[in-house]
């Protein structure tokens, strides 16, 4: 595991505060309406969430922000509304099976599609069209409550340059990094997820600001990178 081998619970905590210490709480998931969360988390795919945001207002001003819109409306009028989110297409189809899903095996009941236990949660979602591994966990952690780490690109960026993890592991594998080694917690795991995911877009991009980052005294790619460099 590298820099945190010694002691990953204490690394893990050290990082939540250097990256809360810089940016101070987030406050996601910026709605407590169930199904725009999920139709949000869906909509995000393959974009920022300002374009995402841009179709749910789209939605909301067509009446079509409800499990039975979205399946009344015709797929193409759907994509029309979500065209702002991009790949509208398949994004279209994405919501209509979810809204179909949550029809044919849960009436359209939340109490009935979370009260299942999480692990089945998370196998039924993930045999909806269009919801992997990261959708389903934003489902499971935003609409659900639940304590699952959400894991996305900008994660694996930055513990791999924390030397934490290879470039190349498993999107289970970086998850169980921080289910196993912080409280189980749902509003921890919500600020942590959300910090990463500034802090990924704003300083530890593809081409890293490595003298701007919070992270510099646990991160050996800042370190080497910043060697002789000074933080000015």
């Amino acid at each position: 595991m590298g820099i945190g081998k010694a002691d990953p619970s204490a690394f893990f905590s050290r990082m939540y505060e250097l990256l809360y210490g810089r940016y101070g709480p987030q406050r996601w998931w910026p709605s407590e309406d169930r199904f725009e969360i999920i139709v949000g988390a869906i909509l995000t795919q393959n974009t920022s969430w300002t374009n995402a945001e841009k179709a749910l207002i789209n939605l909301k001003a067509g009446g079509a922000l409800t499990p039975k819109r979205i399946r009344e409306l015709p797929q193409n009028d759907l994509a029309i509304l979500i065209k702002p989110s991009g790949y509208f297409n398949s994004k279209a189809r994405k919501l209509k099976s979810f809204a179909q899903f949550l029809d044919e095996f849960y009436c359209d009941s939340w109490d009935c599609l979370f009260s299942q236990e999480p692990y089945s949660l998370r196998w039924s979602l993930l045999s909806v069209y269009g919801i992997g591994e990261e959708t389903a966990d934003d489902i499971l952690l935003y609409a659900a409550g639940l304590p699952r780490f959400v894991i996305d690109s900008y994660t694996i960026r930055i513990l791999s340059r924390l030397e934490v993890i290879s470039g190349g592991s498993k999107y289970d594998s970086a998850q169980t990094l921080f289910e196993s080694n912080l409280k189980s917690d749902v509003n921890l795991f919500n600020e942590y997820h959300a910090l990463l995911d500034r802090h990924g877009k704003e300083v530890c991009r593809k081409v890293p600001l490595c003298r701007e980052c919070c992270l510099l005294e646990i991160c050996p790619t800042g370190i080497t990178n910043t060697r002789g460099w000074g933080r000015g």
